[in-house]
């Protein structure tokens, strides 16, 4: 763990982590896809001194009628956001079953451009059959083969970040030249099912490498930056804490918060007559805020952060704003993002040295 701070971490895809929660939204449902939507969400948790948001994404639709069953892009909504946000993260979801890595290491690249370091990228998978036929793939059925296609993409995309050494582009006018082609490299990864030369096509990312989060039953823990743990009680998420393995460390916890209209359990006991809150596995919280403030509390001594799913993002991103992370503030356990700092410096990890860049130095020494 990083320190007694903690940082949290909200994911504001859609209208909440209820697949009914559009029916409790503050807007109509038409203003769901929209940018002012996806701006308005994001700079409430900036304010409220989130360290991260996420953004769920998938190449199926999130529902079925009579719940919203579209959504753009999980990059796309990422890089709207990056350019009217100024301190906090920003990593949207992508699995590698299916997808390229080559594209999604360029698109990550871009982002972490564009937000100036402040890119991350959570790694799920694509279990639904449906979504092997809308990429043209074969389909990858079983858990292990999903997991083999994950551990390759991480370890492609990443790859690809170093293939451009930090000062391989020059931009000299007078010289016409651009780029020093020495430190441009190829990757050459062959793995089980695909193989991929590189180099990238866009300049290493602002961090060297950007922040991976992902679950490590799914992912080598060595490959990931933030694992993501879940539990039903402290108990279970404690001792997967404790097994996870990487340099950070977040617990998943869905949130129900009393608002000044009704309690936590009036709305969800609103939202139950029309669809089932999904049961993830994942710790949840159906109460007050400050018995959250006390939870996130107990919680500070076991993960150094928290990424919340709250129940429905118009009603409880307010309580949150308001009365969860002041509370945290006081009581100096909250860490806030500073102006000017990167996602990976946020959360107290190092920038990683170019891989090329080192092996050449070390060639050098011999």
């Amino acid at each position: 763990m990083s320190g007694p701070a903690l940082h949290l971490a909200v994911e504001i895809d859609g209208e909440g982590a209820h697949p009914a929660a559009w029916r409790r939204a503050a807007h109509s449902p038409d203003q769901l896809l929209t940018p002012r939507r996806v701006a308005r969400v994001a700079a409430v948790a900036e304010n409220a001194g989130f360290t991260l948001i996420t953004l769920d994404d998938g190449v199926l639709p999130p529902g079925a009628p009579p719940d919203p069953v579209g959504r753009i892009g999980a990059v796309e909504r990422a890089a709207f956001v990056a350019a009217s946000t100024s301190t906090i993260g920003i990593a949207p979801v992508i699995p590698v079953t299916y997808a390229e890595p080559f594209h999604v290491s360029s698109q990550l690249a871009s982002l972490d451009h564009i937000s100036v370091g402040r890119a991350g990228w959570v790694v799920t998978e694509e279990n639904r059959p449906d979504a092997a036929r809308v990429w043209g793939r074969p389909l990858v059925a079983d858990a292990t083969a999903r997991a083999r296609e994950s551990r390759d993409g991480v370890e492609v995309v990443r790859a690809l970040w170093d293939s451009w050494e930090d000062d391989a582009v020059i931009r000299s006018v007078a010289t016409s030249r651009y780029l020093d082609r020495e430190r441009l490299h190829f990757i050459d990864f062959t793995g089980e099912t695909y193989a991929v030369k590189g180099p990238a096509i866009v300049p290493r990312p602002p961090q060297g490498q950007l922040v991976v989060l992902g679950r490590p039953d799914r992912v080598p823990a060595a490959q990931l930056d933030v694992a993501l743990v879940e539990g039903r009680d402290l108990t279970a998420v404690t001792t997967a804490a404790a097994a996870a393995g990487t340099p950070r460390v977040f617990a998943e916890v869905e949130v129900a918060l009393d608002t000044p209209d009704a309690t936590a359990e009036q709305r969800v006991a609103d939202l139950e007559r029309h669809a089932p809150w999904t049961d993830r596995g994942r710790l949840r919280h159906i109460g007050t805020a400050e018995q959250l403030v006390a939870l996130l509390m107990e919680l500070s001594g076991s993960v150094d952060g928290v990424r919340l799913h709250p129940l429905v993002l118009d009603e409880d991103l307010p309580v949150l704003a308001r009365l969860v992370l002041p509370a945290l503030v006081e009581r100096r356990l909250l860490a806030r993002p500073l102006p000017g700092t990167s996602l990976r410096s946020t959360l107290g990890l190092g920038r990683p040295a170019n891989r090329f860049a080192a092996a050449a130095a070390l060639e050098e020494t011999r």
